[in-house]
């Protein structure tokens, strides 16, 4: 089986199983309870930036979905793509992870190639992407079992078909399944082209009360359209086709409401005038 390298380990996050461990573990003591009420997380979103930004939000989420039966796959939505990009998917082959590789679920994946168009990967032949990489060693810890079907979905309506279908065609197969949709919110300052509220304290207050605030209620309100016009004219999610995707998703398989586990922003790790919000939600 062809295996597709991690490219971000050892930088991005630990490289070493028993250091990426230690993280996990670590990040674990840090995680706020969850209510323990209600139906089990079909899915959540995350962030992706390097761990030690953000790592403990995505750990949180991730974790969560252990609550119920374990899944048979997970979809996992996210790239950096402009509306009119492609659906791309790894269709074959694995994933490295530190902990071992995440094999893919290959027939999910080519019934889901039946039916759309995509940019299919193969092991060999990808495109370098943190939006999905990131949040693999979290999948293979807490689900050591279960399959991978990575996809990237574009800010256009035509991702919430997509996020639907996976739920049916994978119902429909009998395969139990969860999903994530992988986004980073404002990007904001001089480094990202981006300064509406000029810099300092005052900035820093806009992301996170007004403009991260905006996509963050879309997402709680299960609303994916809002959240893909909320990113195009606001800036306020980087894969917003990912998020929607995984709202969408998330609803065909009987969600009905979303938490928000934690927000942060990279300007409390490392102040400056240039910062990226993020959110950990689970629905």
């Amino acid at each position: 089986m062809k295996v597709r390298k991690a490219v971000f380990a050892g930088s991005w996050y630990p490289g070493a199983p028993d250091a990426c461990e230690k993280q996990i573990q670590e990040f674990l003591e840090e995680a706020p309870p969850l209510p323990d009420e209600g139906q089990p997380p079909v899915g959540g979103i995350v962030p992706h930036a390097g761990w030690y930004f953000s790592g403990a939000i995505a750990c949180s989420v991730i974790a969560s979905l252990r609550v119920g039966d374990p899944p048979d796959v997970f979809a996992l939505f996210g790239k950096h793509l402009p509306p009119h990009g492609p659906n791309s998917i790894l269709a074959e082959g694995a994933w490295e992870t530190p902990f071992g590789p995440i094999e893919i679920q290959t027939d999910l994946a080519e019934k889901l190639i039946d039916r759309f168009p995509f940019e299919v990967e193969s092991p060999n032949q990808t495109v370098q992407d943190n939006t999905i990489e990131l949040q693999l060693p979290f999948l293979k810890y807490f689900f050591p079992n279960a399959k991978l079907v990575p996809m990237g979905a574009p800010p256009a309506m035509t991702s919430l078909s997509l996020g639907k279908a996976v739920a049916d065609i994978a119902t429909e197969a009998g395969l139990k399944i969860k999903v994530v949709g992988s986004t980073d919110l404002t990007h904001y300052g001089v480094n990202y082209g981006f300064e509406p509220k000029g810099r300092g304290r005052e900035a820093v207050d806009w992301v996170r009360f007004e403009n991260d605030r905006k996509v963050i209620e879309a997402m709680l309100a299960m609303d994916p359209e809002t959240v893909i016009r909320q990113a195009m004219d606001n800036h306020n999610a980087c894969c917003g086709g990912a998020a929607a995707a995984a709202l969408a998703a998330g609803k065909a398989l009987g969600a009905t409401a979303a938490e928000s586990v934690a927000y942060a922003t990279s300007y409390e790790k490392n102040p400056g005038d240039s910062f990226v919000g993020y959110v950990g939600i689970v629905f």
